[in-house]
């Protein structure tokens, strides 16, 4: 990568992680702020956890298509804005409802694909996967962050507090996006980071990319339900000051990074996805149907949140490379498009069912719905096919015509290790899904020059 795309990948990867630490960093404490607030109710509490969840599934893929006609930047800075005005409500409400709003409206700036469209305007297809990784890295950092940071702001600033700290993160993304991300030359489409409205149907009646969507949606249905009430295990079951509750997180969370690396080798090196995939499903299940069983012990709690936080961080890890190497080749931005859907949309159904589940039957029914979730997805899961071991490979090939692009394609799919190959005319971009382990880079090269 050269330098001005290093300096685009990170910068955009750091708004992503401010916009995303100002989404999670109220989880672990949010329950328990909850009961102060004027008309809370478990259900309510559940929802003004995962408001966010609903809007930015409603409006993601629509502000990612604006922002092809009205610019990255503009719809960038509008986004941020709504999601600080939105902070700024939630922090001025006395009420659940206001809360609720706040939160509603900060999903409502949904700049997430906006993000991506830019960094694919500012990136090379060669490099593209790259600058999408760091993205993705970062709001792995910014989820861990926000599990140590929240109890110890909470003490600190209380949560009014932190939803001013979030609004002001906002305002930082913009001096970001304005004084760090350079200014595209060219800004336009791209079928590996962008959704096709048109192609949804062919998205949505692929079997197995259709079980993944369902996987994205039980596993932040699992983990929003469970912290729903996991800060009210801490501190009313097992007496544990919530200003202390990152010492539980902290440990947990490294650890867990620790302990899925291994298995993330063995899944992608030796080619046992699916099995890997299975397993940390069903270790998800155990830890939850485990704190419904855990009772008062702070050090069984713990035990079970590293096994739970070791199964999530696993699959959220796996689930987007099992997209990517799932759908067609130039249909990668149009699934992930209504994967990212699900993931909110996932959120959003976790929060509102943990909340009504307290409040009608207690806390350990919320670890038992969040453990019934596990298994059907884990029934769900035994019927896909193993994914393929593919990666995803993006050549610039400059104007073509449509006849040279169908010869491109032809060539190309002779090509040992080339297993998919699309060539659009209009976009001059082959779109590839090689197996790395066959590719014979010297016969692709000598395609490409012919």
């Amino acid at each position: 990568m050269s330098r001005a795309e290093i300096r685009a990948s990170l910068s955009l990867a750091g708004i992503y992680m401010l916009r995303m630490l100002g989404l999670f960093m109220i989880l672990p404490v949010f329950s328990i702020y909850a009961r102060t607030l004027e008309g809370s109710t478990p259900l309510l509490t559940g929802l003004a956890i995962s408001a966010y969840g609903l809007t930015q599934a409603i409006i993601g893929i629509p502000f990612g298509i604006w922002s092809d006609r009205y610019g990255r930047k503009k719809l960038i800075t509008i986004g941020l804005i709504i999601f600080a005005l939105g902070s700024v409500v939630a922090a001025l409400s006395e009420s659940i409802y206001g809360v609720i709003a706040g939160r509603a409206l900060q999903g409502s700036g949904a700049v997430a694909a906006v993000v991506m469209a830019l960094a694919a305007d500012l990136t090379r297809e060669e490099h593209r996967t790259k600058a999408m990784a760091l993205i993705g890295v970062s709001i792995g950092i910014s989820f861990a962050i926000s599990m140590v940071a929240g109890p110890v702001l909470d003490s600190l600033i209380g949560v009014p507090g932190m939803f001013w700290l979030i609004a002001l993160l906002a305002l930082a993304g913009i001096a970001v996006l304005y004084l760090l991300v350079p200014n595209p030359i060219v800004s336009r489409f791209h079928r590996d980071t962008q959704a096709q409205p048109a192609r949804f149907r062919s998205v949505l009646a692929n079997g197995d990319l259709l079980r993944l969507d369902f996987g994205i949606f039980a596993l932040h249905a699992i983990l929003t339900a469970t912290f729903v009430v996991i800060p009210l295990v801490l501190r009313d079951t097992l007496q544990l000051e919530t200003a202390k509750h990152w010492q539980i997180y902290l440990p947990v969370f490294v650890l867990s990074m620790f302990a899925m690396v291994p298995f993330v080798i063995i899944a992608e090196k030796n080619r046992k996805m699916k099995a890997v995939f299975i397993t940390f499903i069903g270790l998800v299940a155990i830890a939850d149907a485990g704190l419904m069983l855990s009772g008062d012990s702070l050090l069984t709690v713990a035990a079970l949140l590293f096994v739970f936080f070791t199964g999530f961080n696993l699959l959220e890890a796996t689930l987007p490379s099992m997209i990517s190497k799932t759908a067609p080749a130039d249909l990668k931005g149009t699934a992930m498009g209504i994967y990212s859907t699900s993931q909110f949309l996932g959120a959003f159904v976790g929060g509102i069912s943990g909340g009504f589940i307290q409040g009608e039957f207690g806390i350990p029914a919320v670890f038992l719905f969040c453990a019934l979730v596990a298994l059907l997805w884990l029934l769900v899961a035994l019927g896909m096919k193993p994914p393929r071991h593919l990666s995803s490979l993006l050549i610039n090939l400059g104007e073509l015509s449509t006849d040279q692009a169908h010869e491109f394609s032809r060539k190309l799919l002779l090509v040992p290790g080339v297993e998919e190959a699309v060539v659009l005319s209009e976009d001059g971009v082959a779109y590839l899904k090689t197996d790395k382990t066959l590719l014979d880079k010297e016969a692709l090269q000598r395609v490409l020059q012919s």
